[in-house]
């Protein structure tokens, strides 16, 4: 849920406790990997708007558009891309 931008942040609620401050000073920036550890509730919520957005996905950083899922550690887990090139992930048990 994307809360309403302070000065040149753009803040991004996770949750009641977590708001993550992403800087928009420049044009450019670097690709990264963000891993986010959800329920299993959570994963299928955002897996279900993942493919009603069209959005390439998959089992893993080096293989992110395979349309699969991993298993790793018994719980479930996939990567896809969001607008702005950031690789995220998502999973159901930390690894």
């Amino acid at each position: 849920m994307t809360c309403e931008r302070v000065n040149y942040f753009a803040p991004v609620r996770l949750n009641d406790q977590m708001t993550l401050l992403f800087s928009d000073e420049t044009p450019e920036h670097e690709s990264h990997h963000y891993a986010f550890h959800v329920s299993d509730a959570e994963f299928d919520a955002i897996f279900d708007r993942i493919k009603a957005a069209g959005l390439s996905y998959g089992s893993d950083p080096g293989d992110y558009e395979n349309g699969k899922l991993n298993n790793w550690g018994g719980g479930r887990g996939v990567y896809f891309k969001d607008p702005d090139g950031h690789l995220l992930e998502l999973m159901t048990v930390p690894q």
